[in-house]
This record gives structure tokens, sequence and C-alpha cells, in this order.
């Protein structure tokens, strides 16, 4: 069973971890997202769900929101095969999300643990705005908290220049 909005709330609660949430309207895109006026738009999260060409390596990338994302170049420096971006049902099997609400917090529901984290460098030890793997609400959180998290629960992360 995927984590809701509520379960992600519940798990910072339970593990003191400080948070900022905002409710808004669904958005899908980062450009509806920035839209709904948020307040912190320079620490809004754009997030890429991407498999290698054989299907076999999945990978989650997440950078700040201006940032543009060039998958060849992604790809020559850290090694992957040719990237493309994943389905929707590969999305929902992998993460248990649906498209607009990608999210780190999705990898919580990765059970075995084989979709690898790619994390801007520039998030490191800043707050980063994201998804409650809902897309009506934006939680501002410390990076260095949902890391713990992540690795905690069984995913590879990697902090990266992007």
């Amino acid at each position: 069973m995927a984590l809701t909005k509520q379960d992600i709330i519940e798990l910072l609660d339970s593990n003191k971890i400080k948070y900022e949430i905002v409710e808004h309207k669904a958005v899908f895109t980062i450009d509806e997202m920035l839209e709904c006026g948020l307040p912190h738009p320079e620490q809004i999260a754009k997030n890429l769900f991407v498999r290698d060409d054989k299907k076999q390596k999945y990978y989650l990338i997440t950078c700040l929101e201006d940032k543009k994302m060039n998958l060849k170049e992604f790809r020559n420096e850290h090694g992957t095969r040719p990237l493309s971006f994943a389905s929707e049902d590969d999305l929902m099997d992998k993460l248990g999300l649906y498209r607009g609400a990608v999210t780190p917090f999705g990898l919580l529901n990765n059970e075995p643990h084989d979709v690898i984290f790619f994390l801007d460098k520039d998030f490191e030890n800043k707050t980063m705005g994201i998804h409650p793997c809902d897309n009506t609400a934006t939680v501002y959180v410390n990076c260095r908290d949902v890391v713990k998290l992540i690795k905690k629960n069984g995913n590879e992360v990697h902090f990266v220049k992007m």
C-alpha cells in the first residue's frame, strides 16, 4: 500500500522532523506549481523519474526547479546506459505515485529498494519543497532529513552537481 499525504505527515511528526506544509490545487508540472504562488519558490524541487534503455535500472533525479536536465549529459557523467522517462505504469509500480506527484518520498514505497536517487548537491543541508506523495500539497523540509529517511528505507542516494 503506497504512502498517502497523511502517512508522510505522520512519518515526519513521529521522527520529530521540522516541516512546513502548504496545501494548493492539484498541479502536474513545475509551471503549474509556480503559478500557485507558493512561499519559497527558490526551494522547489523538480523530480524526474527515468529508466535505462533496457528497463533494468530506474533513477529518481531531483534538482532545483530552474535547472535544465540533459539526460545525455547526465548519462555520460554518471556512467548509466541511455536514459528516458519511465512510463506512468513504472512510476506506479516502482514508487506508488501518479503523474504530477513525483517526489523523493515515493522512494519510501520502493520495497525492493532498486530505484537509485540522484540529488542536486545544491540542496545539501538546505530546505527543499517537495510533494508529500500527493500533488495537492508541498512540504518544505530539510534535505538532510529526507535523505536520512530514504537511506533508512534502503535506497542508494548520491549527491551530485547538476
